[in-house]
């Protein structure tokens, strides 16, 4: 099957680089801290059809894309402290799309993990505005990839992430109309 890469990415995909400028840092902060807003505006008058619509062939639900925001975002945070606090720490990557497939992200009440949504955000925002230049250069290495990726970097991917799922939701919603 292939995949059409403007379902897949309704964005485009996640830049290589990132021009880490104290201007981007604050419009990426400002990204993140209205996200959970976003999402809830956005779902605030679906059925359950468009909840459990899937936003491209083999992609996931609305609710599956929702509950995975949540998990994706606790991971982020906790990378965030630990590379604050550890000394370009390994962070331990997870199995998204096995997660996407559990019950809690399986459940068409999506409150719970629309809630978390906005007390992570707002925590996370106060960390992220409160930090220097030379926090922004501190880093963690993934994995998967051994890649080193600074925390200004993670600003703008998680930034990023949050549009290119609020893509995939909407995609979900009109395409279940």
């Amino acid at each position: 099957m292939t995949i059409d890469t403007k379902l897949q990415f309704p964005i485009g995909e996640c830049p290589t680089s990132f021009d880490i400028t104290s201007e981007n840092i604050s419009n990426w902060i400002h990204v993140i801290e209205r996200f959970p807003n976003a999402i809830e505006e956005l779902i605030k008058d679906i059925s359950k059809d468009q909840l459990n619509a899937r936003y491209r062939p083999g992609g996931w639900t609305v609710k599956q894309v929702i509950h995975h925001c949540a998990d994706s975002h606790m991971n982020s945070f906790i990378r965030f402290k630990l590379a604050l606090t550890e000394d370009t720490p390994t962070i331990r990557p997870y199995f998204e799309n096995r997660w996407a497939e559990l019950s809690d992200s399986l459940d068409n009440d999506v409150e719970s993990s629309l809630l978390l949504l906005k007390a992570l955000h707002k925590k996370w925002v106060v960390l992220l505005k409160s930090l220097s230049d030379d926090d922004l250069e501190r880093a963690f290495v993934h994995p998967e990839h051994g890649q080193k990726i600074s925390l200004g970097e993670n600003i703008g991917i998680y930034a990023w992430h949050c549009e290119h799922h609020l893509g995939h939701v909407r995609l979900g919603i009109l395409g279940s109309r």
